[in-house]
């Protein structure tokens, strides 16, 4: 069985339904019940035009669904509807799918199930145990996305920004269960960029391919983490780094700068360093400045501090840090505490020789850490200072 076709295919098929007229929830459950057949039928009788399979078998679904509850004359009108058998059309609806997948009256985590669901052509289960929740839960939140969006005309014009955002959440999710959610986002990235000439799809794509090719560091294999200076650059994904800075590149010509390009071209620049010594900080700092620009986001200045620590010395980022309050704003105007400040001050008072303060804040950071794997690390850093202090 080809999951990789059933999974490109699935978009394609929910489009044809939900422009034909179909209920965009009673759609996309429809071609569900399709590809379970698929999953069923196709290995020993692979059919002949795969979408062409899946637009009749799953049309049929919804029209068995439809005959419970609609009027004689509306099943009448649809099973005249029935397309004949033969060659699907070649309409690609992928584009508005992303668009009512990830509309603004979804919330973040709603809109990214939804399009790993109708988009990625994942299950309801795959999606569960990527996210770590149980699978009734995960059926409850795309359940109730759909029902959210049933009323959206499929036509509307979509908010292109939103759609990356949504795609950039799943990618860094990374992976868990049996669905590698940053390779997935990789290949739904492509598959937009084939959808639409944007250059901020094509900066999005550029940046998750220039991060992913570093994966292979990132982890010791102990779990631990492994910064950025201390990663094994020989081991870096060498195909990857190239097509993301192809990409980049065509993108940034085009003179219509966005901040997932401003990010990707961050990233180019330390995949271009031979070693952590002769990264271009001086551009780095300027490209953060862009990003500054674009933003306004307190964890775009935060990293911009690191930059500059790294380009004019550990006091010109604390100067930089500073600057910057350890909590970011809401919508209702409080500020919630921003992550890792306090670790990127404990680490510029160590550049600067502040050894005790240094280890008292990396202390401090690794109660506030996110998880585990940067607790233990801050947790390490700390150690690592108290002894040298100590002796």
């Amino acid at each position: 069985m080809n999951e990789a076709l059933l999974r490109s295919l699935t978009p394609k098929v929910l489009g044809i339904l939900v422009r034909r007229g179909t209920d965009f929830a009673a759609a996309e459950d429809a071609v569900q019940d399709a590809l379970v057949e698929a999953v069923r039928v196709w290995p020993a009788d692979p059919p002949r035009d795969p979408k062409g399979w899946l637009i009749t078998v799953a049309w049929r679904r919804f029209l068995d669904a439809t005959r419970a509850d609609a009027a004689r004359r509306r099943r009448e009108d649809l099973v005249d509807e029935e397309p004949p058998p033969g060659p699907a059309a070649a309409v690609d609806d992928t584009l508005q799918l992303y668009f009512l997948c990830a509309h603004p009256s979804l919330t973040p985590s709603s809109a990214v199930a939804l399009t790993l669901r109708a988009v990625g052509g994942l299950t309801t289960r795959q999606i569960a145990q990527a996210y770590l929740v149980p699978e009734a839960t995960m059926a409850q939140r795309i359940s109730r996305a759909k029902r959210t969006v049933s009323g959206v005309r499929f036509d509307q014009p979509g908010d292109v920004a939103t759609v990356l955002r949504v795609l950039y959440l799943v990618f860094n999710e990374g992976y868990s269960g049996d669905v590698d959610l940053a390779a997935e986002a990789i290949r739904l990235a492509r598959q937009l960029t084939a959808a639409i000439d944007h250059p901020e799809v094509a900066g999005l794509l550029a940046l998750m391919l220039l991060h992913h090719a570093r994966r292979a560091t990132r982890t010791a294999p102990d779990g631990s983490l492994v910064p950025l200076a201390e990663q094994d650059r020989g081991r870096w994904d060498t195909g990857s780094i190239a097509e993301g800075v192809e990409i980049l590149q065509a993108a940034l010509a085009r003179d219509r700068l966005g901040e997932f390009q401003a990010q990707a071209a961050i990233a180019a620049l330390h995949a271009d360093a031979p070693t952590a010594e002769e990264t271009d900080w001086v551009q780095i700092v300027e490209w953060y400045d862009e990003l500054t620009r674009l933003t306004d986001s307190p964890v775009v200045r935060l990293n911009r501090a690191v930059a500059v620590g790294e380009a004019d010395g550990p006091r010109a980022g604390l100067a930089a840090l500073a600057a910057l309050d350890d909590s970011s704003p809401t919508s209702s105007g409080r500020g919630h505490p921003l992550p890792r400040h306090t670790a990127v001050a404990a680490y510029l008072h160590e550049r600067d020789g502040d050894l005790p303060t240094a280890a008292r804040l990396y202390a401090e950071a690794a109660r506030k850490a996110p998880n585990l794997a940067e607790r233990d690390h801050l947790t390490r850093q700390a150690a690592r200072l108290n002894t040298r202090l100590r002796g």
